[in-house]
């Protein structure tokens, strides 16, 4: 990670409570779609699911910027 969890969690709580089970999904740096065999991006329509045993799931859609 780029950022150490105390620096996640001090930026975050400027713009918003966090409360506990809350989750912080941090993603990747930019660029590392690009270095895959064949380079690969989400797309409108693909399915991003995350899940914590114990805890919940959450699942976006992606969709196109309007």
């Amino acid at each position: 990670m780029i950022f150490d969890v105390p620096a996640l969690v001090t930026y975050i709580s400027q713009f918003m409570t966090l409360v506990p089970g809350d989750i912080i999904s941090t993603g990747t740096p930019a660029g590392v779609g690009l270095g895959m065999k064949p380079p690969t991006y989400l797309n409108v329509g693909d399915i991003v699911e995350l899940g914590v045993d114990g805890l919940g799931e959450s699942r976006q859609e992606i969709v196109a910027f309007r």
